[in-house]
């Protein structure tokens, strides 16, 4: 049985950051997968600005590897369609170009973007990963240490500090973080793939639907490579039941019968079955750490509670959780109180953006004042290009904190 320092569950996207940002910093760990990669993980597979920025963290070659990659496209903006029909298109960047300008963004398959993760994660030796291995309990020791077994009971390792980067579904993150799912803060969602949708945007726009008699659901259309398509439907959970929807006809009817898609719909053709899966979001504040462990990515809840984005998110908690292991190592103090600096790190830099998703998503329950904002910001600059930095790594902090940054949404202007 393995004894280490550091183990990390999960290598999706903040389980590897997680692993690569403590290679760097020259300090092993044992990295832990119950699956063999490359695998699949129902996704939107959207790559926002944030991630790039995050790669770049990592290493500065991996934007540049991963543009050069036939399994992505780039992507440059957001179309987002408000319950009146209106469109507001919300570029990544200003005044781009896709001929000269290196992509803002970028649309993969999960299968892929994960493994392209995986491989720079086999190439360091700082890091001992393991696939294959489905830890299925974790027993506090007296000593603080957690051990780890299999669902028949066999040991696979003693742990000083653990990082849970093992999904939505997390047991970790329910049974002993305390983080149950609570209707109101989660979502629900289906996806399919496609095949000869029409009308997709020629710089890849993403697309989010907000449907007048699916809300406060949506439907999301993202383009991939080879003329597909990501699509699918999210509504939090709460009004799912609520409202007795059947998400799975919901899709499809949505798809034949309404006017902004049926046609684009008409030939095209599915590829494989329609897939559900769950979204705990960041909807509100909780616990990401306690006693020799830290919460990441989709385990801590926190994917964007307006677009269901998570996957940067769990990258900017895989780097913070990587500095706050290294930090707990150095002063070998595992307790609460000092692993809630992880806590206030990965707000600190997430907050502000999920309260202003959480804002935008309350919007969902007032359809004429998501068509008021829509209309607004299609006329105001200022507005049009604060949804954009919710995509990119930019500080917002010091921008909200001006009284003239308010009277510029109110108003207009630049």
């Amino acid at each position: 049985m393995l004894e280490t320092d550091i183990c990390i569950l999960g290598a999706g996207p903040g389980g590897a950051t997680a692993a690569l940002h403590l290679a760097n910093a020259g300090q092993p760990c044992l990295l832990l997968d119950r699956a063999t990669f490359p695998r699949d993980k129902v996704c939107g597979d959207a790559l926002s600005g944030k991630v790039l920025v995050e790669l770049k963290r990592i290493d500065a070659a991996l934007p540049a590897r991963l543009q050069a990659l036939p399994t992505q496209v780039p992507s440059w903006g957001i179309d987002f369609y408000a319950p009146n029909g209106r469109k507001l298109a919300v570029p990544f960047r200003y005044n781009y170009n896709p001929a000269t300008d290196p992509a803002a963004g970028h649309i993969s398959k999960r299968i892929d973007f994960d493994n392209f993760l995986v491989e720079q994660v086999r190439q360091r030796p700082e890091i001992d990963f393991r696939e294959g291995v489905d830890v299925a309990a974790t027993e506090p020791q007296p000593d603080g240490r957690w051990l780890l077994k299999t669902a028949d009971g066999t040991p696979v390792a003693v742990v000083r500090l653990l990082l849970v980067a093992n999904g939505a579904q997390s047991g970790f993150a329910r049974q002993i973080a305390g983080h149950a799912l609570e209707p109101a803060h989660h979502c629900a969602g289906l996806r399919a793939y496609y095949r000869g949708v029409r009308g997709l945007h020629p710089d890849n726009f993403i697309e989010l639907h907000f449907i007048k008699d699916f809300l406060p659901g949506y439907l999301w259309v993202f383009p991939l490579p080879n003329g597909e398509a990501n699509v699918g439907v999210g509504m939090l959970t709460e009004a799912v039941s609520k409202k007795k929807v059947n998400l799975r006809k919901r899709l499809a009817e949505i798809l034949a019968t309404h006017p902004a898609l049926k046609e684009r719909f008409a030939d095209a053709e599915r590829l494989g079955p329609v897939r559900g899966f769950g979204l705990p979001l960041g909807s509100r504040r909780r616990a990401l750490s306690g006693r020799n462990y830290l919460l990441l990515g989709d385990a801590a809840s926190l994917i964007d509670p307006f677009t269901g984005e998570g996957i940067s998110h769990a990258m900017v908690s895989g780097r913070h959780a990587a500095d706050w292991a290294s930090r707990a190592l150095a002063a070998q103090d595992f307790t609460p109180a000092f692993l809630r600096g992880y806590d206030a790190a990965v707000y600190n830099r997430l907050g502000q953006e999920l309260r202003l998703s959480r804002a935008m998503q309350k919007l969902l329950d007032y359809p004429w004042l998501f068509n008021f904002v829509a209309n607004r910001a299609a006329r105001n600059p200022t507005l049009a290009e604060t949804l954009s930095m919710m995509f990119l790594d930019l500080d917002m902090r010091a921008r909200v904190r001006q009284p003239s940054f308010y009277l510029k949404l109110l108003f207009g202007g630049k």
